[in-house]
């Protein structure tokens, strides 16, 4: 019985080692969407590459397996973009999660 006992533990507790490798690596995965995105944004703002600096953020959010829910170019001379993305994490147990990733790029503060 003890022996049982202590196999379901090391179960349990192996799920939930999967389960937080799943999370960690979905939030990774996001914040690089989210810092690849802002970065493509900003050269667009600051006349670098061609194009809307929010279409190219969200382009570049697409071919990281992301989706752009927040774009916004700030600063003094608009050369600082700010996005938000999510992105979907499959769990050990088929469910779907969210992770999300926020960043800022441009010229430093």
């Amino acid at each position: 019985m003890l022996v049982l006992a202590g196999a379901l533990a090391l179960l349990i507790l192996l799920a939930t080692v999967v389960l937080l490798g799943a999370a960690a690596t979905g939030g990774a995965r996001a914040a690089r969407a989210a810092d690849l995105a802002a970065l493509a944004g900003a050269d667009v703002a600051r006349g670098l590459a061609p194009g809307d600096p929010c279409t190219v953020s969200e382009q570049v959010t697409r071919r990281n397996g992301a989706e752009l829910t927040a774009c916004h170019v700030v600063g003094a001379d608009g050369a600082e973009v700010v996005v938000t993305v999510r992105r979907a994490v499959v769990d050990s147990a088929g469910e779907l999660l969210e992770a999300t990733g926020t960043s800022r790029a441009g010229p430093p503060r």
